[in-house]
């Protein structure tokens, strides 16, 4: 057992570091081709704190672990929302744009639902499945998303200051491979060593999805919100969690099913409506008290929901 604790621990610092270094080569590659640091963040930043979740339901959803592509994607949007979010609030009240507010919010909630549609697949009454058709759907609403975000671009296009890393070629494609790398290797690390520590410890692999793989892949998100909390930088870390939630379901549940039709565990569904609620209450939160801000009340609202969440989820295991 200890052995599996350390591979899946260190498969978690591959997954991390290697999102950093795609990260890190991707930006300076763009940034070469004179991509504004806005384009960069929106697109580049988004999909590399959620590569880890990527790369984890991809070898989950060849390997036939459902439970796990599944309990991540769920699993990651749940944390992000109450967890990344609660803590960045208290760390700073989060004020947000009126887009985030009246766009990017109720977009996040209409991914939940159109999530919930799909998977519980009303019209059928054998088992539960989330097809190809249905993940190729996923995926063009994904396009439209970042069509969204290509007009948002079109409409404001202050420009922000050329900073950060600047690399030559060699290092910045040394980055983005060892950053592949990086995310391929310890992808395989937390989907063995999660299922073997499942199987010996008698919990199911819906359990270590939602926790300990979710949990993991979204450091990534934590990591960056809270520095752009401490930055007093409420855009980047709203945002990122709002879209990270967004690349989950519409890319990286997209991308799962694709590779194999995914069977739904209806018992989800639970889940399912606490992120549905989640999103609800955050939606709410811009509307009391201090208009389109998250204030620390809420944020420890969100944080006390999230641990009774997981106190529930070990008592039903037991």
């Amino acid at each position: 057992m200890l052995i599996q604790i350390l591979l899946l621990v260190l498969g978690l610092g591959l997954l991390i570091k290697g999102a950093d270094w795609l990260v890190d080569g991707a930006s300076a590659l763009a940034k070469r081709h004179k991509i504004s640091d806005l384009a960069i963040g929106l697109t580049i930043v988004a999909f590399g704190t959620s590569a880890p979740e990527l790369v984890v339901n991809s070898f989950a959803a060849s390997q036939s672990h459902p439970d796990i592509v599944f309990g991540n994607v769920i699993g990651s949007n749940i944390f992000n929302l109450f967890v990344i979010l609660g803590i960045a609030g208290l760390i700073t009240p989060m004020v947000v744009q009126s887009s985030t507010v009246w766009k990017e919010i109720p977009l996040s909630f209409i991914a939940v639902v159109f999530l919930f549609i799909m998977a519980n697949d009303f019209l059928s009454t054998d088992v539960k499945i989330l097809t190809r058709g249905e993940g190729f759907i996923l995926l063009v609403v994904f396009a439209l998303f970042l069509f969204y975000v290509y007009k948002q671009l079109k409409t404001d296009p202050a420009e922000i200051p050329q900073t950060g890393k600047s690399f030559s070629n060699l290092k910045i494609w040394s980055f983005i491979l060892l950053g592949l790398a990086g995310l391929v290797a310890g992808g395989r690390l937390v989907v063995t060593n999660a299922v073997e520590m499942a199987t010996a410890l008698g919990i199911s692999e819906k359990i270590v999805g939602l926790t300990i793989v979710a949990a993991g892949t979204s450091l990534p998100e934590l990591a960056t919100s809270v520095v752009a909390a401490l930055k007093k930088n409420n855009d980047i870390a709203v945002g990122n969690i709002i879209g990270s939630n967004i690349f989950n379901i519409f890319l990286i549940l997209a991308v799962s099913a694709l590779i194999r039709p995914i069977s739904y565990d209806t018992v989800f569904n639970t889940d399912l409506y606490l992120l549905a609620g989640g999103t609800l209450f955050l939606f709410a939160a811009m509307f009391l008290g201090h208009k389109k801000k998250l204030d620390r009340w809420e944020a420890v609202v969100l944080l006390v929901v999230y641990v009774a969440y997981t106190v529930w989820l070990i008592r039903k295991e037991m």
